[in-house]
């Protein structure tokens, strides 16, 4: 696979002369340290970070009684009155939380324009969300979030997170995604009677390099809001708590031993929708995204919450950084490609592309096997697979390309489909060159030199493997895509590929420089 364009398509800003291109893939944050900087992370390890630590579980644990009292006797369906021990409670928590996170580093917060009441706008965007720091604009307003209801069974966190009145939204029941929609509703149109309702539209933890789709959520409502965008402007970005990169208790750590840490939390102005807004959420999210990533000087794509499930799905073959894949699961999305894709629709489609192999499809032939009419984004799409800029895709390719956005979690599944499809009649065997298309769509890339996988696979020198081979080997080698499809010379993220310019930048780090990286992998959702 292959992007045909330097710029990639799925980046939409409104003035792309003064925004940063290329920006790096959302999900994937990279630490580097200078060796001065890790003996200052040192230093601080045995020092300042036990002592911070102490006060801030200290703090929290001295809110919890009062969050408790002011919990007592609360409906969950209306709003009780105002009374002189509950306000107490109150600005009890409010200075108690500031203070613990003055304890973690953040100083001081820079405050910029000017906060609306919740009866001019009851629901508050914001973003970029990219780590659980977040939480310092709530703490500051104590306005309501929308959290999942196990949060609330979490000693001393649950007390707290109640007392902010959250909506709370079940894994376990199946209707949870309407009713919490419904309760967003209801208390949006009360007319500034329940607190404010903080939103991360996002849905996700990025690494603030750009914004990604924002769900319909917090827009639903059709009413009022008012944007709020999150800085970090330190130096040293320990902030970041996304899909690929350190994990919780790291960030914590090595935040913790910074110096300081500047947080700037910026109010947007109020923004109505229009008429044309209020019948489409995703219209008027889209519009509310451009507002405020023109704020934060950053770019906007079309990448959402289920590329992160792509880019971190675990397996024999995982999403590289530098992956198309990402850019054709948008794209398929758009397209409607992936509603309703089961494992007998890609079975289907697998018989399809097997059974016009050796026909290579130009764009009118493409658009007729989906059946769809040729827009900009089908030939946007088409273009991915045209390996060899002559206008023909091999299908084939599409379908394996399908598979894997549709089960990323299921590599062997779609390694299957591809053999089904590329596989000599006579002895169900492929070939090295077929192999290499294999797992070069699958992993999403240009290129990607297999001689040496396929040597090892094919013990016997015949020229040619077969899907039981390709099956035992890879049960004696679970890491074979890292020990066989990875250079010496490139970060263990990152395949043997040949770069893409697709506008995703593993980092824009200098390479040179002493590094230390931690690895580690979280699921940050909301």
């Amino acid at each position: 696979m292959k992007l045909p364009d330097e710029q990639h398509p799925s980046l939409e800003i409104r003035d792309r002369s003064d925004l940063p291109t290329p920006f790096r893939n959302p999900f994937v944050h990279e630490l580097r340290f200078t060796t001065l900087e890790k003996i200052r992370i040192g230093v601080m390890t045995v020092t300042v970070f036990p002592v911070r630590l102490f006060f801030a579980v200290f703090l929290m644990l001295l809110a919890w009684p009062f969050a408790f009292a002011a919990s007592l006797g609360r409906s969950e369906l209306a709003v009780e009155t105002e009374t002189w021990w509950r306000r107490i409670c109150d600005i009890a928590l409010r200075v108690l939380m500031r203070a613990m996170w003055f304890c973690g580093g953040f100083h001081w917060v820079t405050v910029k324009g000017e906060p609306a009441p919740p009866s001019q706008a009851p629901i508050l965007t914001l973003a970029p969300h990219s780590s659980y720091f977040d939480a310092i604009p709530i703490t500051m307003t104590m306005a309501s979030i929308v959290m999942k209801t196990e949060s609330k069974n979490i000693p001393v966190w649950g007390t707290l997170i109640k007392f902010i009145r959250p909506v709370f939204v079940s894994r376990s029941d199946q209707d949870s995604r309407r009713k919490t929609v419904e309760e967003i509703k209801r208390r949006a149109h009360a007319g500034g009677e329940w607190p404010q309702i903080m939103i991360f539209p996002e849905g996700t933890c990025t690494n603030r390099s750009c914004l990604i789709t924002f769900k319909p959520g917090a827009f639903i409502p059709a009413v009022p809001v008012q944007p709020v965008v999150l800085r970090y402007p330190n130096k040293m970005d320990t902030i970041t708590w996304t899909w690929q990169g350190p994990g919780a208790f790291e960030i914590l750590w090595l935040t913790l031993c910074q110096f300081h840490n500047p947080i700037e939390i910026e109010y947007l102005p109020l923004y109505t929708p229009s008429e044309e807004e209020k019948n489409n959420p995703a219209l008027f999210a889209n519009n509310v995204r451009r507002i405020m990533a023109k704020a934060l000087e950053l770019p906007i794509t079309d990448l959402s919450f289920d590329d992160c499930q792509l880019s971190q799905a675990k397996g024999p073959l995982r999403v590289p950084t530098n992956s198309s894949l990402l850019q054709f699961n948008r794209l398929a999305r758009r397209l409607g490609l992936r509603t309703g894709t089961t494992d007998t629709v890609l079975q289907q489609q697998a018989s399809r592309a097997r059974n016009i192999w050796g026909y290579r499809l130009g764009l009118e032939d493409f658009a007729q096997y989906l059946d769809l009419p040729v827009t900009d984004m089908l030939t946007e799409l088409h273009s991915l697979f045209n390996q060899h800029e002559d206008g023909q895709i091999d299908v084939r390719e599409y379908v394996i390309a399908l598979s894997v956005v549709c089960q990323p979690s299921k590599a062997m599944d779609t390694l299957r489909l591809a053999f089904g499809m590329y596989e000599a009649k006579e002895d169900r065997a492929i070939v090295e060159k077929e192999l290499a298309s294999i797992l070069r769509t699958a992993l999403g890339v240009a290129e990607v030199d297999v001689t040496e996988l396929f040597s090892a696979i094919d013990t016997l020198d015949a020229g040619k493997i077969t899907h039981d081979d390709f099956c035992r080997f890879v049960v004696q080698h679970p890491d074979f895509a890292q020990e066989y499809l990875l250079s010496s010379r490139e970060t263990p993220s990152t395949p043997h590929t040949v770069p893409l310019t697709n506008g995703f930048s593993v980092d824009h780090y200098n390479t040179e420089e002493p590094t230390c990286s931690l690895p580690g992998q979280k699921k940050k959702e909301d």
